[in-house]
């Protein structure tokens, strides 16, 4: 493979403060500014951006951030929980007082109390409800990638005489399980 290489013009000054810098890293030119433009896309970092005096009050900056966060993160477990804790303590109060020395029965000694029995049939519709989101959200997303894949094989071919049209990259085979699968289904 043959290297090409291009010029830039760029000020006198800036190019001896380039030369120098990639001598101090010992790489050639294309090296050093290929790794500094794979740097600033890599930590999504624009050369034109201040951070301060110093990189130690970026940290400084970080940190304070984390630290609310984690407070956020304290304020919600203590004040969206308390639906969780008072459904706990809900079942707790309707469980049967424990013998000495036997362990709980699970059913036994339960009287009918309609109103917990609502409360149970609740959360177990709850439960399906979020097993069958669940369950359409990831059909969703199967479909999604499967159509994407299907628009990925299309391409565009121009004609000289005509309408320019779409043609399918696809063998045969491929097309026909696609049209098993889609009935299938």
């Amino acid at each position: 493979m043959k290297v090409q290489f291009a010029r830039i013009n760029f000020l006198l000054e800036t190019v001896n403060r380039f030369r120098i810098f990639s001598n101090k890293h010992e790489k050639t030119h294309s090296d050093v500014l290929e790794g500094m433009m794979d740097f600033f896309e890599k930590y999504q970092l624009s050369p034109f951006q201040d951070f301060g005096p110093n990189l130690w009050d970026m940290e400084a900056n970080i940190k304070r951030r984390i630290n609310s966060m984690i407070g956020i993160i304290k304020d919600i477990e203590k004040h969206q929980t308390k639906p969780t804790a008072a459904m706990l303590e809900l079942l707790f109060e309707h469980s049967p007082p424990k013998k000495s020395r036997q362990a709980p029965l699970l059913m036994e000694g339960q009287e009918d109390n309609p109103e917990r029995d609502a409360f149970f049939q609740k959360i177990e519709e709850a439960i399906v409800l979020k097993r069958q989101h669940t369950n359409l959200q990831r059909d969703l997303n199967q479909k999604k990638s499967e159509m994407m894949a299907l628009v990925d094989k299309v391409h565009l071919v121009k004609s000289s005489f005509g309408k320019s049209k779409l043609q399918l990259d696809m063998t045969p085979e491929e097309f026909e399980q696609l049209k098993m699968k889609l009935k299938t289904e």
